[in-house]
């Protein structure tokens, strides 16, 4: 073998693990405010997960935030958004989650909760201004995206 053959060889090994890397964190992008607003605009999320401390959560609760835990199974229909207390916590979960749910959008928030409260405020202010004489928006109804055991169950009665 060459000399250049050999070299070939060695990293080649090297090489196929940073590509596998690579392809299992294609859906996790982390993002700023500006951006956030700029790709939720055109693809709104389905979830929003919650990965800050327990001490964090009950001092400033999110709305329509399910709680990350190891092992979380969700349906995600569109795009993710991961909320953490560190921008490295949040593209963590959203590696974590990009492994269960290839393909997927998974936008992990730079910037925490505080970037998070000015994100919801911008896309409030462009939908009540985007839609003249409507004055409302599409809120997701709390825990939609978790599968797994209902929290409600419907309960019809024939009528009278």
């Amino acid at each position: 073998m060459t000399f250049i053959t050999q070299h070939l060889y060695r990293l080649a090994v090297p090489l196929a693990c940073l590509l596998a890397t690579a392809g299992a964190q294609a859906g996790v992008s982390l993002q700023g405010e500006v951006e956030l607003v700029a790709a939720l605009k055109t693809n709104p999320p389905c979830c929003v997960i919650d990965a800050r401390s327990d001490a964090r959560r009950r001092e400033l609760p999110l709305d329509d935030a399910l709680p990350y835990r190891p092992g979380l199974r969700i349906v995600p229909t569109a795009s993710v958004v991961v909320v953490a207390d560190t921008d490295a916590q949040a593209r963590k979960v959203g590696v974590a989650l990009a492994g269960r749910y290839p393909g997927k959008s998974i936008f992990a928030v730079r910037g925490g909760d505080t970037a998070w409260a000015s994100v919801r405020k911008s896309l409030e202010s462009v939908n009540s201004s985007s839609a003249p004489g409507t004055g409302h928006s599409f809120v997701i109804p709390r825990n939609t995206c978790e599968s797994g055991e209902t929290l409600q169950v419907l309960k019809s009665q024939p009528k009278p």
